[in-house]
């Protein structure tokens, strides 16, 4: 249950929304895209384009984690990628296409995943030889929702202080379709 009804709709709307950021930025900064992908919010943390190839790796993680999966060598290669990101950036089109690697693979995914019994046990273990016992709805409620979102939210953030106009609108652009007719707010 978890799987298709709860972290599949966050991600694809998060990181669909992430992307429309990302090409926002793209229209209104041609000149500066490169370097809103090095930008950072503080020196001691990553840089937009590793804030954005690390969404992309808790998603992933979370349906393969889920699953009680073997991680694909795709999560090996953000990782990479993010871990080099000031380095080698990228560019904000690797990045979208990035999103949209990872919206595929989810969707695949989700679409092939019987629903998941939230008692389910997960032991979740960090680099750093922490491992955590978890059950799935635990996992998703303490973990993987936060953890997607802390990177979304920072990118997000980033390009808000790098002057790329964003607003709650485009933060909440899903809601939009559940939108009663006549409520919106007159300009």
């Amino acid at each position: 249950m978890m799987l298709n009804d709860i972290l599949v709709p966050t991600y694809t709307q998060m990181l669909g929304a992430l992307s429309a950021w990302l090409g926002k930025a793209e229209e209104t900064s041609r000149d500066r895209a490169q370097a809103l992908l090095i930008a950072r919010l503080a020196p001691d943390m990553f840089p937009l384009s590793t804030q954005i190839r690390f969404a992309c790796v808790q998603a992933q993680e979370g349906v393969f984690r889920l699953r009680q999966e073997t991680f694909p060598p795709s999560i090996a290669v953000l990782l990479d990628e993010g871990r080099n990101a000031s380095e080698h950036p990228g560019s904000i089109t690797d990045a979208r296409t990035r999103i949209a690697e990872t919206l595929t693979l989810v969707e695949a995914i989700a679409a092939d995943t019987p629903g998941i019994d939230p008692a389910t046990p997960i032991a979740h273990a960090l680099p750093q030889g922490m491992v955590f016992d978890l059950t799935a709805e635990q996992y998703v409620r303490d973990w993987a929702l936060p953890q997607f979102y802390f990177h979304v939210m920072t990118a997000y953030a980033i390009l808000r202080a790098q002057g790329v106009e964003l607003g709650k609108t485009d933060y909440v652009a899903h809601m939009f379709a559940y939108l009663r007719p006549g409520t919106e707010p007159s300009r």
